[in-house]
């Protein structure tokens, strides 16, 4: 019996998710605030208490995911009408940097550690700060950087050339094994990849960590290799 209320009141946690979802609105992780984030936290354990609810009273948390609900699409409501009211409850972007110069206090502030932000820089490809020129933290937490002109790389727009769009790349070769759907996608057989292969001196597809064929049927190919970085400056 009680496996069965167990189903029951699961079943109907889903739903009540399912709904406040809907009823709140769909947002990705990367465009969640901390508010959000932490009351998103909040109905998905009040919900795991109503699915392992056993006493009968699962309406006491489902009241809860309600109430939740109700207060979180009101101040979703507030905050587009109102722009203070859009800082206070999801915070404002902070400059960390900008013509160059770091803002230390800025720093302390958002309580970003000056390591996790030379990580960041090189996630986004930054591998020097003299590249960069304006480092904003958003408020989902995220950082986004201007980089200086002197570092932004030449595009055909700048030079006026006619380019062609490109196209997807497709995985035809992963961790050793051919991915044979993705390469009928790509318009070419298993034969067209030995021979490719063969063209770079790899007999075996093995040895292929990884091979993508582009929209101009180029094979780029990166092989297995047990060797480590020759300069790591993150030992």
């Amino acid at each position: 019996m009680e496996f069965i209320k167990i189903i029951l009141t699961s079943v109907g946690s889903i739903i009540a998710l399912f709904f406040s979802t809907k009823i709140i609105g769909n947002k990705q992780m990367s465009e969640l605030s901390m508010f959000d984030y932490i009351n998103g936290i909040t109905i998905g354990s009040i919900a795991a208490e109503m699915a392992t609810s056993l006493d009968g009273k699962f309406y006491y948390p489902l009241t809860a995911i309600v109430i939740y609900t109700v207060i979180m699409w009101f101040i979703s409501y507030l905050t587009e009408k109102n722009i203070k009211l859009r800082r206070f409850f999801t915070g404002r972007s902070i400059v960390l940097m900008q013509s160059g110069k770091i803002y230390q206090k800025n720093f302390k502030t958002s309580k970003i550690d000056i390591n996790d932000f030379l990580v960041q820089c090189r996630i986004n490809g930054f591998f020097t700060l003299d590249d960069v020129d304006t480092a904003i933290l958003e408020q989902n937490g995220k950082i986004s950087f201007l980089s200086k002109v002197q570092a932004r790389p030449v595009n055909v727009q700048d030079m006026n050339i006619a380019a062609k769009q490109e196209k997807l790349s497709f995985t035809v070769v992963l961790d050793g094994h051919i991915m044979e759907e993705n390469l009928k996608l790509s318009g070419n057989n298993k034969k067209w990849l030995e021979n490719e292969l063969q063209k770079q001196k790899i007999g075996n597809v093995k040895d292929v960590f990884i091979a993508l064929c582009d929209g101009n049927n180029t094979l780029s190919v990166y092989k297995k290799t047990d060797d480590s970085p020759k300069n790591d400056p993150f030992q």
